[in-house]
């Protein structure tokens, strides 16, 4: 099935071999070479996760099932950030991704939500901040529970205690690793996405990480089509400069992965 008007991924085509080509993006004004990647390389970009390990377990074994049944020379798997927060399972998460670090080759990019983890720990009163956005989710999955979340030596106890979890557990060197963007031929992958008008590689950490209307109202042509998630949407959304994964994991139950091939994409 192809994608209903482009716009949006209809859930059914999930999972299907059906390939569309990049040329047939929406609102393309001009007509221009389609987006591709290099020949003999397949790319598995995965959306927001977000403390569903439930969700991320099998989805990797599609993926790996996916790259048995359909032998190409080389395959990376993309993860977009956000791996903690707001659903339960934040720890497992991360031992998944460093397990699948050894099976395959794999990039992981930064996220607002470990922005945030590092914020608190740099900075223990930003744990006000953090709650907010699924933080205790976070600290609960290490088997740290709060008491009183407003008191600032307690905060400095959880911060001490989650750093010392972080490296018990050998989280703390991962998540510190973590990318800003990547780039793999026509593609510009990131969280949450770029500001117009500014070269992509002259783009500050904190567009990549944050930035939504600015970005997702425009029309623009960034130099390459942009991956990314930050932005819960019902289903994956294709448009001429962008490709928005995220659909919302944690709340619906639905972790996207994005597969690009040639001038080809399909989703699993």
């Amino acid at each position: 099935m192809v994608p209903r008007g482009f716009g949006s991924v209809d859930r059914r085509s999930v999972g299907e071999r059906v390939v569309v080509p990049v040329s047939n993006f929406p609102n393309s004004t001009t007509r221009k070479p389609p987006a591709k990647i290099a020949d003999g390389l397949r790319v598995y970009a995965i959306g927001d996760v977000h403390g569903r390990s439930d969700l991320l377990q099998p989805l990797l074994a599609q993926v790996e099932s996916d790259m048995s049944a359909h032998v190409i020379p080389h395959s990376i798997i993309v993860f977009l950030g956000d791996y903690l927060d707001r659903g339960p399972s934040s720890r497992q998460v991360i031992e998944q991704l460093a397990v699948q670090n050894e099976r395959s080759e794999v990039v992981f990019l930064k996220g607002n939500h470990e922005h945030y983890l590092f914020e608190f720990l740099k900075n223990p009163p930003f744990l006000k901040v953090w709650l907010q956005f699924g933080g205790l989710d976070t600290l609960r999955s290490y088997g740290i529970v709060p008491s009183n979340y407003s008191d600032a030596r307690e905060q400095e106890l959880l911060a001490m205690s989650l750093r010392l979890a972080l490296h018990e557990n050998g989280h703390y060197n991962f998540l510190s690793s973590l990318r800003s963007s990547f780039t793999c031929g026509d593609f510009f992958f990131v969280h949450a996405g770029v500001r117009p008008g500014i070269p992509l590689d002259q783009q500050s950490e904190k567009d990549l990480l944050t930035i939504r209307n600015e970005f997702l109202l425009s029309k623009s042509d960034f130099g390459k089509i942009v991956v990314h998630g930050h932005t819960p949407v019902p289903r994956p959304e294709i448009h001429s400069n962008r490709i928005n994964i995220d659909t919302g994991a944690y709340a619906t139950g639905q972790l996207s992965c994005l597969v690009l091939e040639q001038d080809e994409i399909r989703f699993i």
